[in-house]
């Protein structure tokens, strides 16, 4: 496993994780430093973590522009919460030889929930940290390989490169038809501060390809402590079109006296080659690079998870206190916290996953998709046979009473991928901010995530930015695939079923045809 020291906030005892055969040693720093940890146990579900920076002093965060002083922030709201759920089975597990099974990230991907953790599989080679891929119909589980068997070791060790042995610790997005998975990775086991953050791609989520050879997130080595973990642990959201990477760096200057703390970057590019912008104490700012000084931890955790909330206007973390998981809520550019943290009770070994949408989103409420945010997450519970977390149960409860659909912006975000009658006896579809009315429902079955019976009364207030009617133009062009022709205006459409549905024939056309045409979003 990628080595690490786990050490929570809520006096648990520290452990040292290294990889390959000696996995789990107990450290004495946790007896030497308990009382001190002792005193981190102030960092309850609702109270700040002990690290974590205090909200900027600028109202302006972003790209480090300064502007008049802040309003004072009104006090965090209190959210309410019912339906707790899970722990009572787990609901994934490697098979063959594998003995450990933690860090999961888990996508409810439209009728599919994907999930990737960290194991390991002596037939995959290089021995060491593999990530595992399976699939169920709920976040409930059972999760099995795509073909019904065990799960498929997906990503292991690339040797000859930053990644040689080890791959561990996934978050994974899918963003315009692409899959991009954030990985630790480290060549070996005793190699101080070599863990570092890796990317690969994908079309499918099983077959990955390595964006070259290098990682695109290393230490930033503004000090070093005796935690000599490195940078890992990543968590990516995709949010008005930038890339969030969320990660531990031990030897990043904000980090807590055991080298804990969450960082952030931002980028446009999913490489984070270029346009890079680093969270710090006056927010958002451009950097020259993702090792550039780490100034603002935003919460004091290893292993923490990151998800952005339409119905909330928020970001939340997911982070392991002594209770149980603890969500965390910012605001959109981390100047204040709208919310009062909300305690998930479970028992744990390791950091959450967050059942999330396949950008990185709170999925939808079907109880009630505007009142309503479904809180999720999975995680190890015990230590194995092998002195090692594993034990992936499901946890969760809802919060209620959330006016997500409260105005039209909101309303729109929230219901992205929504179909809903239309007052005139046809169906609108939320796509990317806007209003498709579609004659057929059938039609919009095909096309939409999920379908309401029930129209909100703030999608009124919005104007309808294309019609389908029946038969409407179809065209592919090869590189391209297949799209629908809207008032000029070329809509891609992911399912030729709904072109069939639509009774829309399908014209080829060129590539540089296809390029000529303005284009809407995907449908």
């Amino acid at each position: 496993m990628c080595r690490r020291r786990v050490v929570p906030a809520q006096g648990r005892e520290v452990r040292q994780v290294t990889m390959g055969k000696d996995r789990y040693r107990r450290s004495i720093v946790a007896l030497i430093l308990s009382a001190v940890v002792a005193l981190a146990a102030a960092c309850t579900s609702d109270e700040t973590p002990p690290h974590a920076e205090a909200p900027p002093s600028r109202d302006d965060r972003g790209s480090g522009a300064g502007q008049a002083e802040a309003t004072p922030a009104p006090p965090p709201a209190t959210l309410s919460v019912d339906s707790p759920r899970g722990g009572d089975r787990v609901v994934a597990s490697g098979g063959a030889d594998s003995v450990y099974n933690y860090g999961p990230t888990v996508l409810v991907d439209g009728d599919t929930v994907r999930m990737w953790w960290c194991s390991q599989y002596g037939s995959a080679a290089p021995p060491g940290d593999d990530i595992l891929y399976a699939v169920a119909d709920s976040p409930d589980g059972p999760f099995t390989g795509p073909d019904g068997g065990i799960p498929q070791a997906v990503l292991s060790g690339n040797p000859g490169h930053f990644d040689a042995v080890h791959t561990c610790d996934p978050t994974v997005l899918r963003v315009d038809g692409t899959y991009y998975l954030y990985y630790t990775g480290a060549a070996g086991d005793d190699q101080e501060y070599g863990n570092a953050i890796g990317l690969a791609t994908s079309t499918d989520g099983v077959h990955w390809t390595r964006s070259g050879g290098e990682p695109v997130v290393t230490p930033s080595h503004d000090t070093h402590r005796d935690n000599t973990y490195g940078a890992g642990q990543p968590a990516a959201v995709y949010l008005d079109g930038w890339f969030y990477l969320m990660f531990t760096d031990t030897t990043g200057e904000a980090a807590g006296w055991n080298g804990g703390g969450q960082f952030l970057l931002r980028s446009q590019d999913p490489t984070f080659s270029s346009g890079v912008e680093a969270l710090g104490r006056d927010g958002f700012v451009a950097v020259p690079g993702t090792d550039s000084p780490r100034t603002r931890s935003v919460v004091d955790a290893f292993s923490a998870d990151l998800m952005w909330v339409d119905a909330l206007d928020s970001f939340v973390i997911a982070h392991q206190t002594a209770e149980g998981t603890t969500l965390t809520f910012w605001n959109r550019d981390f100047t204040a916290r709208p919310y009062e943290p909300v305690l998930i009770r479970s028992e744990w070994e390791e950091g959450p996953g967050l059942v999330r949408q396949s950008d990185g989103h709170a999925p939808l409420s079907l109880r009630d998709a505007c009142g309503r945010v479904p809180f999720d997450v999975v995680h190890a519970t015990v230590i194995g046979e092998a002195d090692a977390p594993t034990g992936l149960r499901r946890y969760g409860l809802d919060v209620y009473g959330v006016d997500g659909c409260g105005d039209p912006q909101r309303a729109l975000a929230v219901l992205e991928g929504v179909a809903v009658p239309s007052p005139v006896r046809t169906m609108d579809l939320v796509v990317d901010g806007r209003v498709v009315r579609i004659d057929r429902r059938s039609v919009a079955t095909v096309l939409a995530r999920h379908v309401f019976d029930e129209r909100p009364p703030a999608l009124d207030d919005v104007p309808v930015a294309a019609r389908l009617p029946a038969g409407a133009r179809a065209v592919e062009a090869e590189g391209h695939g297949v799209g629908v022709l809207l008032d000029g205006t070329l809509w891609p459409v992911t399912s030729t079923a709904a072109l069939r549905a639509n009774n829309s024939p399908v014209e080829s056309i060129s590539p540089e045809q296809w390029r000529a045409y303005p284009q809407g979003p995907r449908l």
